[in-house]
């Protein structure tokens, strides 16, 4: 009977242990996986948006069109996993003014999760503050030339 006693006392501990931390190790790896995909996917739109802004940027830059508006519906999915994102753009020069720099940053709603991007373009580029939604079904990218200046923004159809 002892040595019976002595392996309850033993492995009941354990046992509950098990039961316990098991449960709580898996939830949390598991949660740590998902929010590392979704910090991956949210990167891949961020990086999606900013080579499609570089695109029309070298696009509408050409001597070919002198003067337009040209707007370019959403390139991107309406969520990153099951949530919905913002994303914002803001120009920066570098102290050289050899061209400017455009970082696009991402925030999925709820969770919280951000990624940005950045793409150089030319002197030549205005940016408006304003803000993608991507739940929008009517959200696209803008931009405006006027003579030699390229004005992009976020917007939605009115």
């Amino acid at each position: 009977m002892p040595n019976i006693t002595i392996e309850y006392v033993i492995l009941i501990p354990i046992l509950f242990s098990q039961v316990i931390l098991f449960p709580y190790v898996a939830s949390t790896m598991a949660s740590s996986w998902e929010n590392s995909q979704r910090d991956i996917e949210l990167q891949n739109t961020a990086d999606h948006l900013v080579s499609t802004i570089q695109q029309l940027y070298l696009t509408i830059n050409g001597e070919d069109i002198l003067i337009g508006t040209v707007t370019h519906e959403s390139p991107l999915p309406i969520t990153v996993g099951p949530y919905p994102f913002i994303a914002t753009g803001s120009l920066s020069e570098p102290p050289d003014n050899s061209a400017k720099v455009l970082t696009v940053t991402l925030i999925l709603d709820e969770v919280g999760n951000t990624a940005t991007a950045s793409t150089v373009l030319g002197v030549n580029v205005n940016w408006l503050p304003s803000t993608f939604r991507s739940n929008s079904a009517d959200a696209y990218i803008k931009v405006e030339k006027e003579a030699e200046v390229l004005t992009f923004s976020f917007g939605d159809v009115d």
